[in-house]
């Protein structure tokens, strides 16, 4: 049986309560970070209380932004769900997704991503699994070296590079899918360091085109650990040489530890075939509003056609009827029309195809698309046009 539950978003006057819930769900240290007991800019936080008005369930919708094709589309991406353990399996967390959702499509955001502890839940909300935020741990030692290359200077950064390594970090993954922009409240955080213990900056002619965030780690034993926040570079040169001053650390840091980002600059120079995977983080996508997500995007210019289907979103009844796409010139809209369509979509199935993490038939195959008799449903391939999403944040 379902509890009563009232969802409304989070005052000041409830974070404490808030924190303390989430302190037990995630088994966090006793001592409070002030963030989880101040109002933040940038995110919103729901609470799910019981008749009594205690604090039962708890979500926070991160106002992001993901990169699509070169666009930036509005996110709601979610973060610390907590539900009290006697009130597990009640509906409390359904409550808060659905209040979430229509929170977020009321702001304006388009689509949402998350990093579940147990993905059910969140299947049955409308995300699906669309990637994995993967860490792998490299032999130091392994790494190629090169001979430094003359027209490129490599240097420690400060505080005074840190918007250069923004501007360059957008380069690298506006033209991709999922990648967060890092803009808006959340990243406007006044005098703000240097990320982690060292930034290190290839430079062409004064212009950046390369950079390594590091963590040093302690010790330096055969267990020491390099950790690498982030490595980018815009030319293959940088690249090279980003990897050839990470190598240089081998005989102090046995190992390197780092998340690579499938197919750029960096990681086609490193040794990934006798990389050990460290940890894998399952992430899910949805759509918040399922026109706003289809229109605010990126698509690439040689796309082109049309394609109606029913799609049936249980949360968010906004996205519920019969759509026409339309994909050409590098721009694609979703009208409503009349009428039933031969192609049915459940939410979860829009989710996967508009991340790239799937086609139309195997969607089919996993029951989250239905076709009636001899329709082909490779049709709604339109939808996932334009390469898998990737994130590189872990929220």
């Amino acid at each position: 049986m379902h509890a009563t539950v009232h969802v409304r978003e989070l005052t000041a006057d409830d974070l404490d309560a808030a924190w303390e819930l989430g302190r037990f769900a995630f088994g966090s240290d006793a001592q409070r970070p002030a963030s989880t007991t101040a109002p933040v800019p940038g995110l919103t936080r729901y609470g799910a209380f019981d008749d009594t008005g205690r604090l039962v369930g708890k979500a926070v919708d991160l106002h992001h932004g993901q990169w699509w094709s070169g666009q930036a589309v509005p996110a709601a991406d979610v973060a610390g769900v907590a539900v009290a353990p006697e009130a597990r399996g009640r509906g409390v967390a359904r409550a808060l997704l659905t209040a979430l959702l229509r929170g977020a499509r009321e702001r304006g955001a388009a689509v949402s991503a998350l990093y579940p502890t147990v993905a059910a839940p969140y299947r049955a909300c409308g995300w699906e699994a669309a990637g994995v935020l993967r860490t792998v741990d490299l032999a130091t030692a392994a790494l190629p070296r090169h001979r430094p290359a003359s027209h490129l200077t490599v240097r420690a950064g400060t505080t005074a590079d840190l918007p250069a390594v923004t501007a360059l970090y957008e380069r690298v993954t506006r033209h991709r899918n999922g990648m967060l922009t890092r803009q808006g409240e959340l990243y406007d955080v006044p005098d703000r360091g240097l990320p982690g213990d060292g930034v290190t900056l290839v430079e062409a002619n004064g212009d950046l085109v390369g950079y390594a965030t590091w963590r040093r780690g302690r010790g330096y034993g055969a267990d020491s650990v390099l950790t690498v926040d982030e490595a980018l570079a815009v030319t293959a040169e940088a690249a090279r040489e980003l990897v050839g001053v990470l190598a240089s650390w081998a005989s102090v840091a046995p190992t390197l530890r780092l998340c690579p980002l499938d197919g750029d600059a960096v990681s086609v120079h490193l040794p990934l075939e006798s990389a050990r995977e460290h940890e894998r983080d399952l992430w899910m996508h949805r759509p918040v509003d399922v026109a706003r997500a289809v229109h605010t995007r990126g698509w690439p210019a040689h796309a082109r056609g049309t394609v109606d289907f029913h799609l049936t979103d249980p949360l968010a009844d906004w996205n519920t009827g019969t759509w026409r796409l339309a994909v050409a010139d590098g721009a694609a809209e979703l009208t409503r029309v009349d009428g039933e369509a031969d192609l049915r979509l459940d939410v979860r199935g829009f989710a996967l195809l508009y991340a790239g993490a799937a086609q139309a038939r195997s969607v089919a195959q996993a029951g989250l698309l239905h076709g009636a008799a001899g329709v082909d449903p490779a049709a709604l391939d339109l939808l996932g046009i334009g390469g898998p999403a990737q994130l590189l944040d872990y929220f």
